[in-house]
């Protein structure tokens, strides 16, 4: 299985971090400039450590990446998390750097595509923009944890949402206590 994660400037790039750890097969990764100021403000990562978790590490301006080809395989490709503007870009078409290109890509080849969108409250915009690309069948999951599973930790909030990426995709995990 070869996937692709692509981090944007959106809060939350936990999110990304912990799918990385969690995701088997060969993983490409792709930051937006943002997400990677967001991800040592967060959390007090190194980038460089966060890069070690991956096979493959693309600058979101190389738009000549193997993932901006539809020309290369891939199997699935999160954004997670994905900012307002990643969706809006992708929504509308605008292929300008690697992320919004690699995303066109998946829509254009039938390939997976999970967006993790984290905005509270959300403007009519860009519930238009999920629609589109709902429409397109591209997963819009919302970070909006179950508390079913009686959370603790910031952690059990995070596995649970990453644990429904890894639904998407059907890879078996134990990230959350499912509902019985």
């Amino acid at each position: 299985m070869r996937t692709v994660i692509a981090i944007t400037g959106a809060s939350g790039c936990i999110y990304g971090i912990r799918l990385l750890q969690e995701l088997p097969g060969e993983k490409i990764l792709v930051m937006s400039q943002m997400a990677k100021k967001i991800i040592v403000h967060e959390t007090g990562m190194a980038i460089e450590d966060i890069e070690k978790m991956a096979d493959t590490v693309y600058d979101d301006s190389d738009l000549f990446a193997k993932i901006a080809s539809g020309s290369y395989r891939f199997d699935t490709m999160f954004v997670c998390p994905c900012s307002t503007s990643s969706l809006a870009k992708i929504s509308n078409g605008l292929a300008d750097t690697l992320i919004t290109r690699a995303a066109a890509v998946a829509l254009k080849e039938s390939r997976k595509l999970v967006l993790v969108v984290r905005e509270t409250p959300k403007s009519a915009v860009v519930l238009e923009n999920e629609l589109r690309l709902a429409r397109c069948g591209v997963c819009i999951l919302d970070a909006n944890p179950g508390f079913y599973s009686k959370p603790k930790t910031v952690d059990d909030i995070v596995n649970f949402i990453v644990g429904r990426c890894l639904d998407q995709i059907g890879i078996d995990h134990d990230l959350y206590k499912r509902w019985e």
